[in-house]
């Protein structure tokens, strides 16, 4: 599968790693013209407004929400997943709304705060910096993986969002939740 990986910020290079590694083929996207040509999406972790502007300034805003809502595979880490909310607060600030959760930025704590674990689940890695806190999830959002009680991983339909950065632990799970397995028999 050809994942796109928005790539105008933040840690794409590590998702486009990860993908190769498990098969699939990732190509950066910068443009509307790259977009067209991907199956899938990564949203990565980097600075949700930063990324707001430059969404704007690339004029990506309609195709990225055309992209999603027609209901290609889309993964959203850290950044991505506040990009993907529908509610964003700590500060208030836009999103696509493609998912039905609420979420505070920088609420698992300053960069100074970063921390890895494991989900309560078992053996899923989390590396957490700057990361924004689920505070709520919809009905009709699944939870994938918890940390100390607390959701830190979902699932709506083809989207999947994680409040933290399963590349830079080089775990390809939620990669594989979202865009199938292609090494798998």
């Amino acid at each position: 599968m050809r994942v796109g990986v928005l790539s105008l910020q933040g840690g794409y290079a590590a998702h486009s790693a990860l993908l190769a590694g498990i098969g699939h083929e990732p190509v950066d996207v910068r443009t509307a013209s790259a977009l067209a040509g991907v199956d899938g999406l990564v949203l990565p972790g980097g600075e949700s407004s930063t990324m707001l502007k430059l969404i704007g300034f690339s004029d990506l805003h309609d195709p990225l929400d055309a992209f999603v809502r027609a209901g290609r595979p889309v993964l959203a880490t850290c950044a991505g997943l506040i990009l993907a909310a529908r509610r964003v607060t700590g500060p208030e600030q836009a999103s696509f709304g493609w998912l039905d959760v609420d979420v505070a930025r920088n609420a698992w704590g300053r960069q100074i705060e970063s921390f890895e674990a494991s989900a309560d689940e078992g053996g899923l890695p989390l590396v957490f910096i700057r990361a924004p806190r689920l505070t709520r999830v919809g009905p009709g959002v699944t939870a994938v993986a918890h940390y100390e009680g607390e959701v830190v991983a979902v699932r709506q339909g083809p989207i999947v969002g994680a409040s933290f950065h399963p590349e830079l632990a080089g775990d390809a799970t939620l990669h594989r939740l979202a865009f199938g397995d292609p090494g798998a028999p």
